[in-house]
């Protein structure tokens, strides 16, 4: 009688033991598929958040240029005539730093970057405000440097006093051009420029519309595109200069699925890159192009596009 009571205590305790191992594997299972749910809704939540059908990625000119160039090889090819002293506009600037190279490297006059994106648009204003303090940094430096030789020298040379003056005059004194910093010379705003109402009187003297073309048929269609061009050349005085980066229609292909618009307009498309010379100078009306391609070296691959400059 004693021995069937233990047997039975004995098979309840095992009976419990193994409910205790199910539950706990069980406890096992459910985190794992928690966690993979979990995993599985940020990674779709990353997809939504990273989503950019107009071409307006973060960190774009950090693969398009990569880490090893200081600037952009797309500088090269570009003639310091027409930016020199002029009134420039770069279309499609994201987050400005190649308008900000060309403004300090080609001295415009003035250069307005505009984008689709405000939030490029506040990346852009970021690296303007970043670039003018180290401007001013270098400049104090040199500046210093100056004056501590002069004041090294001014024990032997009695002509040193006046010296530092004229260190003193001509940094705060120098030429015009020169005086002004990147806060009086570019200017970033965002706009739909397809969509935007011309400025009333507002002209230029060259317009840059760097790898934007695809992203304006993509999302508006061909009507977009003649858009575009129209107002391009409406914007730019007599003699002014369109520098146009199109991309390649392989490009099309690649990213017309970005989104249910893209995938549409994609399918009705009927002017491709290679038509665009025919069009500006047949049908919107500028008069010469010349191809800056062939100057081009250093790259990104994936980034080895043809360059024009057509004049109005």
């Amino acid at each position: 009688m004693a021995e069937e009571e233990t047997s039975k205590k004995n098979k309840a305790k095992n009976t419990d033991q193994r409910d205790n191992r199910n539950n706990n594997n069980n406890k096992v299972v459910e985190v794992k598929a928690r966690g993979k749910q979990e995993q599985a809704e940020a990674k779709n939540k990353r997809k939504r958040k990273d989503f950019f059908p107009f071409g307006n990625y973060r960190n774009y000119y950090g693969y398009r240029i990569g880490n090893d160039l200081e600037e952009d090889p797309r500088l090269r090819v570009l003639k310091k005539e027409w930016f020199q002293d002029k009134d420039c506009l770069d279309i499609g600037c994201n987050s400005g730093i190649f308008t900000i190279q060309i403004a300090k490297k080609l001295h415009c006059s003035s250069i307005l970057g505009i984008d689709i994106d405000s939030s490029r648009i506040e990346d852009a204003h970021w690296h303007l405000r970043k670039s003018v303090r180290m401007d001013n940094s270098k400049k104090k430096s040199a500046k210093t440097s100056e004056l501590e030789v002069a004041k090294r020298e001014n024990d032997s040379d009695p002509n040193s006093a006046l010296l530092i003056e004229e260190i003193l005059e001509n940094s705060s004194d120098c030429c015009p051009s020169r005086k002004r910093d990147l806060f009086d010379i570019v200017s970033f705003q965002q706009e739909n420029f397809v969509k935007s109402q011309l400025p009333p009187g507002k002209h230029y003297d060259t317009i840059l519309c760097l790898s934007v073309t695809k992203w304006i048929q993509l999302n508006w269609g061909d009507d977009g595109l003649i858009a575009l061009f129209t107002k391009i050349w409406t914007l730019l005085r007599p003699g002014g200069i369109l520098v146009l980066e199109p991309q390649p229609w392989k490009s099309y292909e690649n990213n017309h699925r970005v989104s249910e618009t893209t995938a549409m307009n994609y399918r009705n498309i009927k002017h491709r890159p290679v038509d665009f010379q025919e069009i500006l100078l047949d049908k919107i009306g500028f008069r010469t192009v010349e191809d800056l391609t062939w100057g081009l070296s250093g790259s990104t691959a994936g980034f080895n596009r043809p360059i024009f400059a057509f004049c109005k």
